[in-house]
């Protein structure tokens, strides 16, 4: 299990976990679990740039579908294709197995978004 409290988190409810200027993106539990059952994700392809704020990608469930948006500028250099076959990977392994994209950024980018602590207040104590 990822240390949460490591992470970054948006007001989007994207959660990121940094490795050096690559940045793991995924939606976070609280996410996945107003989204309901998760049925079909659309990524963004590798070697494509995403720009912070900015829809990137899609994300479908028995009760909505919800918009994507890249928290930080970059690269995406990678993308879970588990994710792609397999959607309920989304709620069944949110902060693991269910990560959606990897994008190359610049880190120090990444001070702006919120830690665990401000999150968890955002959604009114949920995570």
């Amino acid at each position: 299990m990822t240390d949460l409290n490591s992470l970054k988190y948006t007001d989007e409810h994207e959660w990121i976990a940094l490795d050096g200027d690559v940045a793991t993106v995924g939606i976070t539990d609280y996410a996945a679990d107003k989204l309901g059952d998760v049925v079909f994700v659309d990524l963004p392809a590798v070697g494509s740039t995403v720009a912070a704020n900015t829809v990137c990608g899609e994300i479908e469930s028995t009760k909505s579908v919800g918009e994507l948006y890249a928290p930080l500028s970059g690269e995406v250099v990678e993308i879970n294709d588990a994710v792609v076959d397999d959607p309920s990977l989304v709620n069944s392994g949110a902060f693991d197995a269910g990560w959606l994209v990897k994008i190359q950024v610049d880190p120090t980018d990444a001070d702006a978004l919120l830690d665990r602590a401000a999150y968890v207040a955002l959604t009114g104590g949920e995570a």
